[in-house]
């Protein structure tokens, strides 16, 4: 069964089309409009083995919050379309990433119960002219939508590109390895309660 969703989200403040594919193998193609969204989703896909084809437009005139988020609200609804009835995954996933001065672990359970814990502080708030507070608004969206616990922990570092890029690796990785496909399971779901 081919793991895939295919997302199409249009509002007054943004049009996202997004398509992802759990088991895929080819390049992302991202273009959200916001240069280093488009960096942090590439290193996402890369480091989790996402086949993503993204191309989202925004009401940035105003600023880049409605769009970074609907970006994290398309994502969890693909994320929990692909997934499906959850059948066979392994669930859990955890990855710690250096970046340089950097060092941020994710913890993921598919659990659907969806939960955003951020425990990032950094006295820099900008990388360039992208407000990196708005990471976890992204990740707050993701998290809602596709049913996840999710932890995000900043051990070490304080440079904003460098915090950013482990935090975005390490998630792909624990995604990836949250979603594989665990031959033991025999198909059933991962829950001594028998649902999800």
């Amino acid at each position: 069964m081919k793991r895939e969703a295919t997302i199409e989200r249009k509002t007054k403040e943004t049009e996202i089309f997004l398509r992802l594919d759990l088991d895929g193998n080819a390049p992302s193609k991202v273009d959200t409009g916001i240069p280093f969204m488009d960096h942090m989703l590439d290193l996402m896909s890369a480091h989790g083995f996402l086949e993503l084809e993204l191309k989202a437009r925004g009401d940035r005139e105003i600023d880049d919050h409605h769009t970074v988020e609907d970006l994290g609200i398309t994502l969890g609804m693909a994320l929990k379309k692909a997934l499906g009835d959850k059948r066979g995954i392994q669930r859990y996933g955890e990855s710690t990433i250096p970046m340089d001065d950097a060092l941020a672990r994710v913890v993921i359970d598919i659990s659907n119960r969806p939960i955003l814990a951020y425990r990032v502080t950094s006295e820099r708030t900008t990388a360039g002219a992208f407000d990196t507070g708005l990471i976890k608004e992204f990740f707050r969206a993701v998290a809602t939508h596709a049913g996840l616990t999710l932890h995000i922990d900043l051990l070490a570092g304080d440079e904003p590109h460098h915090v950013s890029e482990a935090i975005f690796k390490a998630f792909g990785r624990a995604l990836d390895q949250a979603t594989k496909i665990e031959t033991r399971l025999k198909g059933s779901l991962p829950s001594t309660k028998g649902v999800m």
